[in-house]
């Protein structure tokens, strides 16, 4: 099952990403700066950075107590405003370039085939101790002479399966790879594994094509399994092992090729109906439907056959413990099929609305002042330019640090004046240095690698465009979303 997020989880928090999918933003602060206009022009001392829902104003629009209210996240396609254009331009060494983002953990590290980063999550162990117990005890039934080796073997099998997992996830990967599509990890674990793969595929046949290599490889392990039983007696530990290993993979590939996401299956009806419609979005909510509906079959129907004796066993020996294992593997089956299914919608919107977020549109107007001038002075100085940020600045024009916005609305008026503007500033980071042209993914994927409240945003010349606010960025992510499709 390969999963296109986390990863990303951006986990609007990606997926991912995506969850993972779209992990989570950066940590933000409500803007309640004011737009500011004349020299006495106060912040909105009655403004509550907790409360990030409250209805933003218009720009233009006096709050109550007749200051200028904290002007709402521009949209993604208005026309940018021409920030730190007033007063000298400082500039950067074009050397300087926000880190990358910290590579993904998820467990334990295995290794990386072909670059990508191989872990095993923690539940995976316990899957692991599940699989030596129920195959130790059927062991106990074919082959009673091993005694206690019985579960030195089961552990081997729960390795070898887990093995042929990670087989069938490095298909999706190598597919990915082939499309120059990027690949967070490989992370095995409870119920299977999954290949984060960071963006869509470019054509419906794409889809489809990385979709079914996964189930296709499980299938030739089957069949290489089959062939190499072939070879050994039946009835000894190699024999039952093959044999394990042969109808396990044909599970994994049957079970993957059932048409609803989040699984192969699903994948490859999103691909279908993304051909038919010229439509992925469409694809994606038939194909998710389509796997809610399956969960619901699973839930109820899994524990329904197995009493039924379709599976091998009699309606009296499905009884029992038995019954309640049966009842619980459905539910745990049935919620992590819904759970994809819903991750995939949600990853599928935000994919859809990702490209409107551009740091141009998305910047504050700043300006430049020094490191010892007065609050009430930089803040005179931006009511003059119209902006509604503050760069400190060394007496070269080199940046040194972002004034912090919640940090101003905590000074009152009074000691404005004595209050130097340094005190308020956080040091800027490379990572705090963002480039005007990033915008969607990479743009979420910069403010994630290093979390601030704001941001300085350069030209690729290195010249200071505007600050950044996280909370704007992540305003204008809300407002997108919300927009039907």
């Amino acid at each position: 099952m390969d999963e296109s997020g986390g990863s990303g989880q951006p986990r609007s928090g990606n997926d991912q990403s995506t969850d993972r999918h779209t992990g989570g933003t950066a940590p933000t602060t409500d803007p309640t700066h004011p737009e500011p206009r004349t020299a006495d022009t106060r912040v909105a001392e009655t403004a509550e950075p907790d409360k990030p829902d409250a209805e933003p104003t218009r720009p233009d629009e006096p709050t109550d107590n007749g200051e200028p209210a904290a002007p709402e996240a521009p949209e993604p396609d208005a026309p940018a405003d021409t920030p730190g254009r007033t007063g000298p331009t400082p500039r950067l060494g074009k050397s300087r370039a926000p880190r990358k983002p910290k590579e993904p953990g998820g467990g334990l590290l295995m290794g990386r085939p072909f670059g990508v980063p191989v872990y095993v999550a923690p539940s995976w162990f316990l899957v692991a101790a599940l699989i030596t117990w129920v195959f130790g005890g059927q062991l106990d039934r074919v082959l009673p002479e091993l005694g206690a080796l019985r579960y030195l073997v089961s552990l081997f099998f729960a390795v070898a399966f887990y093995a042929s997992v990670l087989v069938h996830e490095l298909a999706h990967t190598v597919a990915a790879l082939r499309f120059k599509l990027p690949v967070r990890r490989i992370q095995l674990q409870f119920f299977g594994g999954v290949s984060e793969i960071e963006k869509e595929s470019e054509t419906p046949g794409r889809e489809f094509v990385l979709a079914f290599v996964g189930p296709l490889l499980s299938l030739i392990l089957a069949g290489v399994f089959y062939l190499a039983l072939q070879t050994v007696e039946p009835g000894t530990v190699p024999g039952v092992l093959l044999a394990g290993l042969m109808i396990s993979n044909l599970i994994v590939a049957a079970f993957n090729l059932l048409p609803g996401l989040p699984l192969d299956g699903g994948r490859m009806l999103r691909a279908v109906v993304w051909k038919i419609t010229g439509r992925p979005m469409t694809g994606t909510i038939a194909a998710a439907w389509v796997g809610r509906a399956l969960a619901v079959s699973v839930l109820i129907g899994l524990p329904l056959l197995t009493q039924s004796g379709a599976l091998g066993s009699t309606a009296e020996d499905s009884v029992g413990m038995d019954t309640v294992t049966d009842a619980l593997l459905a539910a745990i089956l049935a919620a992590i099929i819904w759970t994809g299914a819903g991750n995939s919608l949600r990853m599928a919107r935000l994919r859809e609305h990702l490209p409107e977020l551009r740091a141009r549109n998305l910047t504050r107007r700043a300006v430049p002042v020094e490191t010892n001038t007065p609050l009430s002075e930089a803040l005179r100085r931006a009511n003059d330019a119209g902006a509604r940020a503050l760069v400190v600045v060394d007496p070269d024009g080199e940046p040194l640090s972002l004034v912090r916005e919640a940090a101003i609305v905590g000074v009152p008026e009074h000691r404005r004046p004595w209050v130097s503007v340094s005190g308020l500033a956080q040091d800027l980071t490379d990572g705090m240095r963002v480039s005007a042209e990033l915008s969607g993914e990479e743009l979420l994927d910069a403010l994630r690698a290093s979390p601030a409240s704001e941001y300085l945003v350069v030209e690729e010349s290195g010249e200071i465009y505007g600050v950044l606010s996280a909370a704007d960025v992540e305003r204008a992510f809300v407002k997108a979303m919300a927009r039907p499709n």
